[in-house]
């Protein structure tokens, strides 16, 4: 039987069983670099980052319930841009005042918050040396009408560096049309990022109305997100952010680009949700680069659901998650309480690498 908390099997349900003794067969665990609280030095100071983004990244391992578990608990909170503050807040109003924002952060134990120029900067002359602070740099706004579906930069890297910020995040919607400009801007924005000794986190979302098929959204494929991934970890993003992988065989159902067939035979056999995140860590240079998965939208079953994607890129070898919807659409207390449930996931010595 599972040896993890009875409060976590409990959640699970009857997925407990398949989701904490699985044993992957694609990438074995011995091939990867996993998280630690000795990462930086066993990971990222081979690479040509500066000391002072190696600095940066150890205050973000060491803050909060994780600190020296080499696992992170991130609060985002940006959706005021794209899904209009209205709608993301009306749930739970207080958090109009950007310094709730922060607070929920600090008081549920995270690793760091990330979220707008205008959130962070409101409030960073007290919080900054509190804890993390990530600043999301572009954004896809929907006050455009029609909508448009693109990611503009809001902000700079240097305001990030002056407001005491010690990484800086964007979004890059692969498989757009616009995608190629968005290459070349967050490359060169992580480029600057470096320079200042900053920490870099890349959204590597898909975006493009072909990748959803009657049948499936291929946005949330395996093979598809993965290959963001690797496109991702090419421009130096230091973390991968991306959605839990949901279904594979993108490239094959929509018959473009190019793949193997041994990617669903030998890398990511079957359809277990932990060979489909691990194949996205895979091509995360296998490690090199962490995975952090999202928490995806508030609803019914957020505390179950949330236990479960941690659970899963824990088990695949990802670094933690970055949870923002759950948390802060419910009263503070509650956030708390969920935040640091999926944090007892990765204090859990009884859920292991699979």
């Amino acid at each position: 039987m599972p040896t993890a908390s009875r409060q976590i099997v409990d959640l699970l349900g009857r997925d407990a069983e398949s989701l904490l003794n699985y044993t992957a067969k694609g990438f074995k665990r011995e091939t990867l670099h996993l998280p630690g609280g000795d990462f930086v030095d066993r990971v990222l100071s081979i690479t040509d980052r500066s000391p002072n983004v190696l600095r940066n990244f150890n205050q973000i391992l060491n803050t909060g319930r994780l600190a020296r578990t080499g696992h992170v608990s991130i609060l985002p909170v940006d959706q005021g841009i794209e899904h209009s503050a209205g709608a993301s807040f009306a749930a739970n109003p207080t958090y109009f005042d950007p310094e709730s924002i922060v607070k929920l952060a600090i008081e549920g134990g995270c690793n760091a918050v990330a979220s707008t120029l205008g959130v962070l900067g409101s409030c960073s002359r007290k919080y900054a040396h509190k804890i993390p602070f990530l600043v999301k740099l572009n954004h896809n706004e929907l006050l455009t009408y029609p909508n448009q579906f693109d990611q503009i930069q809001f902000a700079s890297v240097k305001q990030a560096f002056d407001m005491g910020a010690v990484a800086v995040g964007a979004t890059i919607y692969f498989g757009s049309m616009e995608s190629t400009r968005q290459i070349v801007e967050v490359s060169r924005m992580f480029a600057a990022a470096h320079e200042l000794g900053l920490v870099t986190v890349l959204w590597c979302y898909l975006r493009n109305p072909a990748f959803k098929t009657a049948d499936k959204d291929y946005h949330v494929a395996a093979d598809l997100t993965g290959q963001a991934n690797h496109l991702g970890v090419t421009i130096q993003a230091d973390i991968i952010k991306q959605k839990l992988p949901e279904t594979n065989g993108g490239y094959t159902a929509l018959k473009f680009g190019k793949t193997d067939k041994r990617v669903y035979s030998e890398l990511t056999p079957g359809d277990h949700p932990i060979e489909l995140c691990r194949y996205q860590l895979a091509n995360c240079y296998m490690g090199r680069s962490p995975l952090i998965n999202s928490g995806g939208a508030s609803g019914e079953h957020d505390f179950a659901e949330a236990v479960k994607t941690a659970v899963i890129n824990k088990r695949a070898g990802g670094m933690g998650l970055i949870s923002g919807r759950k948390a802060f659409q419910r009263p503070m207390a509650d956030g708390v309480k969920l935040l640091n449930l999926i944090q007892d996931v990765y204090l859990d010595q009884g859920i292991t690498i699979a």
